[in-house]
């Protein structure tokens, strides 16, 4: 199966349930956002931007919890901001998985190994041993790391522990280069793939989350996907970049660029997902067949955002993740003051013009688990999809060159792709795909 039967089952009878209520909307996903506080500036995320005066502000413990408990989504999905920056997300972990809850941590990636270590020493004993071993053969943990972990439990309490219930949920945008670009800063892909390959080793689950901008190469996207399922990967979500109002804004002020140079329009989103299909039958991508048809524009779909909710530190985020014309105090007061007639594209046609490009993930996969706008046979190929066997593990992606390229001194994709063709033309050193020289000489010319 492509996600554990004990989750696929509660998922699917929270839909059964309230079929049989008659409930004409209800939450599947939470978008949880304690803060909104990040380490990184990744091009194409205007958060950081749309949330600037309440950036030190951050949802109590108490207040997460009784919005998952409002809601009652199977799933929730712990994001920002940069969660591990929370300083109760360990607490925060504990109370949903006591709810039942289904849980991603969103994460960048940079502060996973400092969690795992911290569960490594909560639970150290001898036979611990082998395992840390590998870990430090590996350079996954250092010499320090080690006498930190052997010392044993300290006094933090709650730790994040190993589930089947729960999910990192890693943001790769591409291999190391176009990673880097697109995050803004050197080393954070090989921090990741650190972090998910020790993350693999103590025995954690494992997806990983991508964007698909206009610079994206659909090469470099089947590759990362080749590459991630060689370290055993669990999943994978992907979605297209959309033009969302604070990411277009984030853009020209900070970057002084045009958004229409970096986000996909839908025509392009069609073009750039067309072997979308195939990649679900090759690697594990989670979703639902029918979005993936979606995507490579063999169908239209009805958004249906009130299924992924967001809550935040203003309150119920309307009318999705990213469009926000309010915020309400409560999930059924959104649902009913929200005229959600006025969003999404029906026919061809936007009813909102900020809706002309979106074909994400948050708005549409939901519409095809739930059946909206359903066509023969769409239960029988998500139930084929989901319970299948799980692609296996992709020999071609060891023989990926996923560390391609130093971005430092780039800020996004486009500015920088003709540089990485003429550095790579002129040699590159096997570690890092672009010699430091010549990446600052490319630097100032951008």
């Amino acid at each position: 199966m492509r996600f554990p039967l004990p989750l696929t089952l509660k998922i699917a009878s929270h839909i059964i349930g309230h079929r049989l209520r008659g409930s004409a909307k209800f939450a599947m996903v939470l978008q949880l956002e304690p803060l909104h506080t990040c380490n990184l500036t990744c091009t194409g995320c205007g958060r950081i931007r749309e949330y600037s005066t309440s950036l030190k502000d951050m949802m109590p413990v108490e207040d997460c919890l009784e919005a998952a408990d409002e809601c009652n989504a199977p799933m929730v999905s712990i994001c920002g901001g940069e969660p591990l920056i929370y300083p109760e997300i360990e607490s925060l972990v504990t109370g949903l998985r006591a709810q039942g809850r289904i849980i991603y941590i969103c994460t960048n990636g940079i502060f996973m190994r400092r969690k795992m270590r911290d569960y490594l020493a909560s639970v150290y004993d001898e036979c611990w041993e082998p395992k840390l071993r590998t870990l430090l053969h590996q350079s996954l943990i250092d010499e320090k790391d080690l006498a930190f972990i052997r010392k044993g439990k300290s006094s933090r309490g709650d730790v994040i522990a190993p589930s089947s219930w729960l999910y990192w949920n890693v943001h790769v945008d591409g291999l190391e280069y176009t990673h880097d670009l697109i995050v803004e800063r050197e080393g954070v892909f090989r921090e990741c793939v650190a972090a998910i390959r020790m993350a693999k080793i103590i025995g954690y689950q494992v997806a990983t989350n991508t964007t698909v901008y206009r610079e994206s190469e659909v090469e470099e996207i089947e590759n990362m996907f080749a590459y991630l399922s060689s370290l055993d990967v669990d999943g994978h979500t992907i979605s297209p970049g959309y033009d969302y109002d604070a990411a277009k804004q984030d853009m020209m002020k900070r970057l002084g660029k045009r958004p229409e140079d970096f986000f996909l329009t839908r025509e392009m989103t069609r073009e750039k997902f067309a072997d979308i299909e195939r990649w679900g039958r090759q690697f594990t991508i989670f979703g639902t067949p029918v979005y993936q048809e979606f995507l490579a524009g063999k169908r239209e779909l009805t958004c249906s955002a009130w299924a992924i909710p967001t809550r935040n530190i203003r309150g119920w985020k309307a009318p999705c993740y990213l469009m926000t014309d309010g915020h309400y105090d409560g999930y059924q007061e959104m649902l009913e003051k929200v005229d959600w007639d006025r969003y999404g594209v029906v026919d061809g046609v936007a009813r909102d013009p900020r809706c002309e490009n979106c074909m994400v993930h948050c708005g549409y996969d939901p519409s095809g688990a739930l059946g909206v706008d359903a066509q023969f046979g769409d239960t029988w190929k998500n139930i084929r999809y989901n319970f299948g066997p799980r692609p296996p593990r992709s020999l071609v992606g060891e023989r990926v060159n996923a560390f391609n390229g130093i971005s430092a001194g780039k800020s996004h994709l486009a500015c920088s792709r003709a540089d990485q063709t003429h550095s790579v033309n002129q040699g590159c050193s096997e570690k890092s795909g672009v010699p430091m020289a010549e990446t600052a000489a490319s630097s100032e010319a951008c």
